[in-house]
Parts: structure tokens; sequence; C-alpha cells
């Protein structure tokens, strides 16, 4: 297990459990979190950062985001390639 040192309290962390620190917020700056959110929302790294991009950081509009994008319009072709 790894500790991780926050201030004056010590933090235990099991690597093999890995789950975002703040799970309403989409961290693109640790790869191991990319690789989560990649599992989560069933997409690319790219199509993770343009998600990101467009809405912001919050989990819940990713999510939104991810829903709208898989949702073909009416009478239209799916968004996804």
């Amino acid at each position: 297990m790894a500790h991780l040192l926050l201030g004056n309290a010590v933090m235990t962390e099991d690597v093999k459990k890995r789950q975002p620190i703040d799970p309403e917020m989409v961290n693109l700056a640790e790869p191991w979190e990319v690789q989560y959110r990649r599992k989560q929302y069933g997409c690319t790294e790219l199509q993770l950062k343009q998600a990101v991009a467009a809405v912001g950081v919050s989990a819940d509009r990713v999510t939104q985001y991810f829903r709208n994008k898989s949702t073909p319009r009416k009478g239209g072709k799916q968004r996804y390639e």
C-alpha cells in the first residue's frame, strides 16, 4: 500500500482499488484516472479530453455529454464514430 501525506494526516491508498479522490471531478492530470474514466465512459483518451474541453471537469456534465453523443437524433445518424 502507498501512503499519502496530507498536512499532518497520513492517508493510505490501495493502488489496486484506485478510484477518483473526488468522484465529482474528472482529473486528466493523473494517467490512472484517465484510464479509470475511459473505462467508465467507454471512450478513448482523445474523446475524454474533448468532452472535458467541451463541458469542463464536472463528472456529471461529462456523463451527460457522452449520453447526448451516444443518443442518435431523430432521423439522424449517431454522432460518434
